[in-house]
Formats: structure tokens, sequence, C-alpha cells
């Protein structure tokens, strides 16, 4: 009998969802022929029936009909009697009662979709009683907050682990998806197919950032790995805008660029922001001494980019769930573009997990980021802290074995990218005076390291180590120092 409909609300006690005929119809249907298996066996698992017996009726068959053997009561009765299946179930004659309960091989699906149905609703029962549990108190250690990241993480596992079959497409649909996506790079000559990083030279490179993608940004502490993505976040933000803008004048953009800073506060990211834009020293801003005219043109300049695209979370150790449910709530609410997390070693995975070391918990984190992206369809751009290996090296330009947890992160990355300049290791082997006076050999050392000042002087390299979609190299970039401010080499006047 079907339990769904046994007591209608407030009559009574209500039991757990089920749906025994169904279970007793797939059941016959499988034994009767095996092929309707096929229809089944990407969503359905022995733990889904409401009754134990019938679970393991069915983890029998779907063992033999893997092993390409045939699952019929005669094959099956051996096994179940001596594993005592059939005696909790009424004997033998159980499974030719199966066999009678079947309506059709062809509903086969449809009776699976049901039984997942029921359990997928008596997940939610049993996830209800754990909040209802925890809200009493039950885990004394989790706040409000956190009881609700738990909770939000325990739907998404089940969303995600549960669903009931999965999204796969035809070749032919696939090519077609192919060839929108060639035609939109056609139609763009010269312009990116992706979303705008706001540096040419990268666009050209890569084509933007793709939608799903989990791009890798790395660097040693001071290489200016958060002002190259602050470069990006607002080439991209600005590039949403005139999207909007090129259709009606005045209007809002459709997406937003979600910067999740979890080393800087939003203050400090916004006035980073505007000193590179208003090219004004934001040490100078931090400390009051810009003049009257400079204050001026600061405040000119914020009023001038206000309607840019751009959401700041400053939450520190965000975890991963949070993240999540925070990206879905601008999707469905201001749309989302690109996801940028500062940085993904100062992340905690997701609320309830406890991983045995840290790489297995780096690993959740960069797993959860690209689920992230491919769920939401959007680029994810996370900066990488660089291991101290770099440091030992003659060449101290970075290598993926460099980056911390690297086989995670690289694993997980769609592409890699690191940020170096030379300048800041030269800058820390400038000569010293060892006497009194400037001898000829320190002044012959002095003046080489001038020499290889100016060459690399405001000069950065952006290296591709791994673009799973597309060529790796060298970028040279353009970078002032004052405002933290990366650019394209050669426009450097246009800025």
């Amino acid at each position: 009998m079907d339990t769904l409909d046994l007591v209608p609300p407030g009559l009574g006690p209500r039991l757990p969802p089920s749906n025994i005929q169904a279970e007793q119809a797939l059941l016959g249907a499988l034994l009767a022929n095996n092929k309707a298996y096929e229809r089944v066996s990407d969503f359905l698992l022995p733990e889904h029936f409401a009754d134990p017996g019938h679970g393991r009726i069915y983890q029998a068959i779907a063992r033999r009909c893997e092993q390409n053997q045939v699952a019929d009561p005669v094959t099956l009765r051996a096994e179940l009697e001596h594993a005592g299946v059939l005696a909790e179930l009424g004997g033998a004659a159980y499974l030719a009662q199966l066999l009678a309960a079947m309506v059709g091989i062809i509903n086969a699906g449809d009776y699976g979709r049901l039984i997942h149905d029921a359990w997928l609703r008596r997940q939610l029962i049993d996830l209800g009683e754990v909040m209802v549990n925890d809200a009493h108190g039950g885990e004394p250690e989790l706040d409000g907050g956190a009881q609700i990241e738990k909770a939000e993480q325990a739907l998404f596992n089940l969303a995600t682990k549960g669903g009931a079959e999965g999204k796969g497409i035809s070749f032919h649909d696939a090519l077609i998806q192919a060839i929108d996506l060639a035609e939109k790079a056609f139609r763009n000559q010269g312009a990116v197919s992706g979303l705008d990083t706001g540096l040419r030279d990268l666009n050209k490179r890569t084509g933007g950032l793709h939608k799903s993608d989990l791009v890798i940004l790395a660097g040693r502490p001071g290489m200016g790995k958060t002002a190259l993505a602050t470069k990006i976040a607002f080439g991209a933000a600005r590039a949403m805008l005139a999207n909007a803008r090129a259709e009606t004048p005045n209007a809002m953009a459709r997406e937003c660029v979600a910067i999740f800073s979890l080393e800087m506060s939003a203050d400090q990211l916004a006035t980073r922001l505007l000193a590179e834009e208003a090219r004004v020293s934001g040490d100078k801003i931090r400390r009051g001494e810009i003049s009257a005219k400079d204050f001026d043109h600061f405040v000119r300049v914020s009023r001038e980019i206000a309607d840019i695209p751009l959401v700041i979370d400053d939450t520190p150790a965000i975890t991963l769930s949070a993240l999540r449910t925070r990206c879905r709530r601008l999707q469905r609410t201001q749309g989302l573009g690109l996801v940028i997390v500062d940085y993904l070693q100062l992340m905690r995975p997701a609320l309830g997990t406890r991983p045995e070391s840290r790489v297995l918990e780096i690993s959740q984190i960069t797993q959860g980021l690209k689920a992230l992206a491919k769920e939401l369809a959007v680029p994810v751009l996370a900066l990488s802290q660089l291991s101290r290996s770099v440091e030992s090296r003659e060449d101290k330009r970075p290598q993926l074995a460099d980056l911390r947890e690297s086989g995670s992160i690289e694993q997980d990355a769609d592409m890699v990218m690191f940020v170096y300049r030379d300048e800041y290791y030269l800058a820390q082997r400038e000569p010293k005076i060892t006497g009194f006076e400037r001898d000829d050999k320190f002044q012959e050392a002095h003046e080489k390291w001038q020499a290889d000042m100016q060459a690399v002087y405001q000069k950065a390299e952006l290296i591709i180590a791994k673009q799973r979609h597309g060529p790796t190299g060298k970028i040279d970039l353009f970078f002032e120092g004052e405002f933290t401010r990366f650019a394209d080499l050669d426009t450097i006047h246009d800025h």
C-alpha cells in the first residue's frame, strides 16, 4: 500500500513516504527482462528502497546484470535464500509474486523515479529532524548562523548527490552548443568570446574568462596578486556595464562581479580600486597626505565609477557552503558574471566536514569552487599562495609544483596563472656599502644593479602555466607600484 496517502495531515502520526507497489512493480519488471535495468541503473541505488528486502533483491539483480549474467527467479533464489532475504519476505514464492506485480517493462524508468522521489522525501524529513534538534541545542557549539550553514550544506549535498538522473546531452546537441560558441567568437573577431579581463594581451591569449572555468592566480607575497585580481574584476564589471548601456543609456548592468576578500576589508579594497582609477597613491590616502586638488579628483572619480557592478564580501575565513549560498543569492537577485576569491588558503571547507589533512582540506575547497563554477555557469578566479620553495632557487619564476597543496589545485583548475616581478627581488639585492668610502668595486656593482633595475622597472610577467583550452606562455604587463596598478605594457599613456 502506498503510504503517501495513509493519514491526512493533523489526523494522526504520518509514516515516512514510500511506494511499495512501485518497488514491487520495478523488481518484477527487472526479473522479467534484465534490459529494464538500463532504465534505472544511472540513478537508483539499493538504499533508495523503503523496504530493505527489496533493496537487497535489487542489489543482487544489479550485480548480475553488470556482470552480463542472467538475473531471474531461478538464478537468484539460492543466493537470496542463503542471505536470508526471502525468509524475511515470506519465502521463495515472493519472487513469483514480484513477477505477478509487474505492470509493464516499459514503465521501469517511471517506477524507479517514484522510488527515488520517496527516498528524497525521507531524507528531507531526516534533515528536518536534525535541524529541529540542533535548534533545540543538540549541538551547543553551533550558533544560529552556523546551523544555517550546516543545513544549507546538507541540502546541497542531497541535491547534488541525490539527483535522480545525470544531465547528459546527445552529441548532436553538444555540437550545436560548440557551433554557437564558435559563431560568437567569429562575430567578435578582434574582441573576446569570454568575459573581458580589462587586459588586452590576456584577452588575446585566453579569449577572456570563460563560463564554468576555475582560474587560479598565484604568486608569492608582494607580487601583486590582489592588485591584478582587482584589475580583472574592475575590467569585467566595466564591460558588463558598457554592454548594458550599449542598448539602453543609463541602464544598470544585468550581472555583477562578486569579490570575496578574506584578507582585506571592503573599505580597503574599495580604496585600492579608487586609488588605481584616480591615480592617487593609496598610501597617501590612508595617511591623509593628499592635496585638496587630489581629494576633489578622488571624489569625482568615485562618483564616475559608482555604478560599476561590483559586490565585495569581506567575511573572514568564509566557508565553502556560505560562499556557495551567497553566490546563488547574487545570481538570483542581481545576476552573476564572475566570482573572485582572495585567497583560497584562507577559506574553510564546508561546515560539518573534517578533512584529515590540509591537503585534503584544500582539495575539498578547489573541488567545491570548480563545482560552483559549473553549477552557476560563471568563471571563478581564485587567488593562491605559493610555497617558499621559490625563494631557494636562482630563477624565482614560479612553477606549477610551487603551488601550496599543488596536486589538487593544479588538477581542478582549468587555467593556472602566476604573477612575477623581477623588480621585487632585485630591489632586495641592492649592493651595500661595506667601508667608509665608495670604492671602484662597489661603484661598478651598484651601476650594474641600477642597469638591471632599469631594465625591469615597472614591468611584470603573467605566466600562464596551464590552460586547458589554449596555449601557455608569458604575457608582459606594466606595473605601477605607487598605485598598485597593472595595465598593458605598451599603453601606459592611455591610462
